[in-house]
């Protein structure tokens, strides 16, 4: 890649009182990662305890990357609040199934969904606008109806091949499934049980 050019770029979609929800687009890595943290973090500092991250268009992420999201994980926390990672990408569900960062992390199919999770008192409308698009279909314009069925799916938008209607090409057990929407991925399960 060219000296100079961005590899990541962070676009607030979403800022209320205590919620924010970023886009995040590019390669989560080494040479990404100062960028990602100064942000992100300071978007947390600034009082959003509650952080969704849009990765529908993030094309790669590393183990560096990885760290960061488990830090701002951990700076969520600290604020009693939570991240949570909306539209995963396949290769980025596959680094975090791998390393079973997955347990550790809050991980919904759309933006919608992972706002789901956030208190109804701080919760932000979604979508931005409430826009219809302009096919009429009932879209938000960014792929979903509603804002609560991104039917591109998590992946697809980065030219990620082999995902399916839903976005997910994954064995796992406890990836998303169709008739599955409204459950996370194993990272927001109660961590009481056995």
């Amino acid at each position: 890649m060219a000296q100079g050019r961005r590899h990541l770029t962070i676009t607030s979609v979403v800022d209320a009182e205590e919620c924010a929800v970023l886009r995040v687009a590019g390669e989560l890595d080494v040479h990404a990662e100062r960028q990602f943290l100064d942000e992100s973090g300071a978007v947390i500092a600034a009082g959003h305890r509650f952080l969704v991250l849009d990765l529908t268009a993030l094309r790669f992420c590393d183990s560096r990357g990885l760290n960061c999201l488990l830090a701002l994980e951990w700076l969520c926390r600290r604020m009693n609040g939570r991240l949570l990672l909306a539209s995963l990408g396949v290769r980025v569900l596959h680094v975090l199934l791998v390393t079973r960062a997955v347990d550790a992390l809050a991980c919904f199919p759309t933006v919608g969904h992972a706002l789901a999770a956030v208190p109804e008192e701080i919760r932000p409308s979604w979508p931005p606008g409430g826009t219809v698009g302009s096919d009429g279909d009932g879209r938000d314009g960014l792929g979903s109806r509603d804002g609560m069925d991104n039917r591109d799916g998590l992946g697809s938008r980065d030219g990620s091949e082999g995902s399916d209607g839903d976005g997910v090409k994954s064995h796992a057990p406890d990836a998303y499934r169709s008739d599955d929407r409204e459950r996370p991925l194993r990272g927001n399960q109660d961590r009481s049980a056995p």
